[in-house]
């Protein structure tokens, strides 16, 4: 019996080092040089190559996710309108001065542009500061939309 014929009574799994690299040898699955074979590597995806080249579009990032209202200027609603009339998105919709979203009542904000000679009870609505105060001085009622 020789020296480097001997063997151990039990296996010595101590000396086995594990998790460096899959236990597969040399380049332990990782290929051959450069950024993949490193740990922590990250490359960026090639499909953002191709976004990064794609055109894009003026305002195509600050879209906004919140709808707008419909604008509607008093001089349309004292045009359309009769004295003592309700104004509300509903009524609006009815007489085509804004268009239905999906099947949904819009969203309307008044504006003061115009004057304002009949009484108008406007609920249902965003109004600007000047044509609140136009309503209420020729007599009208604006209920604030919470």
């Amino acid at each position: 019996m020789q020296l480097h014929e001997l063997k151990r009574k039990t296996e010595n799994k101590a000396q086995k080092r594990v998790g460096r690299g899959g236990g597969r040898g040399k380049t332990s699955g990782r290929g051959t040089k450069g950024q993949k074979a490193r740990a922590g590597h990250s490359i960026m995806p090639a499909i953002r190559e191709i976004l990064k080249k794609l055109p894009k579009r003026r305002g195509y990032s600050q879209k906004s996710i919140v709808p707008k209202p419909s604008v509607v200027n008093i001089a349309s609603i004292e045009k359309f309108f009769a004295a003592g009339e309700a104004v509300n998105p509903k009524t609006l919709l009815e007489r085509g001065m804004v268009r239905g979203r999906r099947g949904n009542l819009p969203l309307v904000k008044i504006l003061g542009d115009g004057e304002v000679t009949k009484k108008f009870v406007v609920t249902g609505c965003t109004i600007s500061g000047a044509a609140k105060e136009k309503i209420e001085k020729a007599g009208g009622s604006v209920a604030v939309l919470a």
